[in-house]
């Protein structure tokens, strides 16, 4: 009994890490697919002919279509976690971590993290008249970013790098559009002048919000 006890857990192990590197697989393609194409264009059937994966081995993880856009979205969150919020919020309160918040945004458009730039700027416009779940779950996303952003702001401002007189869901309002703008025109474009742009836009917008006893921005 010992003895089968113990070839049945190695084996239950690999099935499982298989498993989880398939649905990896899965949903690295359907951010990828979705960034591009959108997310009505994620299907089992599509990602299927992607992958070379059996449909029927596609719905072992997902149940439907809507099943699996909602994790394609958890997903892309959880990317948008390790390669914006991480690095932005590693640095310091202050005029510095609103910088670092936006640069860490461009930087990830710029990489084409995903294939089709902000995974949630096409998201947020492909679902902004459709209710249901998948627009909830992209709207509670794009609502954490902006909230970030404006708490970023309240803290800069109590750490007395930002102006009094400046209304802090402003300042994150104006830096949030200005990361939209620079992801829409490099979407259209596909040069890296938008981001260019957006450095020196975002630049001058701290550096005016900012007060004499800010710490100066990098590369200031």
């Amino acid at each position: 009994m010992w003895l089968e006890m113990a070839v049945q857990a190695p084996t239950t192990d690999k099935r499982r890490i298989r498993g989880e590197r398939t649905r990896q697989a899965i949903l690295s393609r359907a951010g990828q697919l979705a960034s591009a194409e959108g997310l009505e264009e994620v299907s089992l059937q599509r990602l299927a002919g992607d992958l070379g994966i059996s449909k029927s081995g596609l719905f072992a993880h997902f149940g439907s279509k809507e099943e699996l856009q909602l994790a394609t979205v958890e997903e892309a969150a959880r990317v948008f976690t390790k390669e914006v919020l991480k690095p932005g919020l590693s640095v310091p309160t202050g005029l510095g971590r609103l910088w670092a918040m936006c640069n860490a945004h461009l930087s990830y458009q710029e990489r084409k993290v995903f294939a089709g730039g902000c995974f949630f700027e096409a998201a947020s416009v492909e679902f902004d008249s459709r209710p249901g779940p998948v627009r909830d779950a992209v709207v509670e996303k794009v609502r954490y970013w902006s909230g970030s952003l404006a708490r970023a702001a309240r803290e800069a401002q109590a750490a007395g790098e930002v102006s009094p007189d400046v209304d802090p869901e402003q300042l994150a309002w104006e830096l949030g559009s200005l990361l939209s703008a620079a992801n829409r025109s490099h979407v259209i474009d596909g040069g890296g002048q938008a981001f260019d742009r957006a450095r020196r836009a975002i630049r001058d917008r701290l550096q005016r919000a900012s007060t004499s006893s800010a710490a100066p921005l990098p590369g200031s």
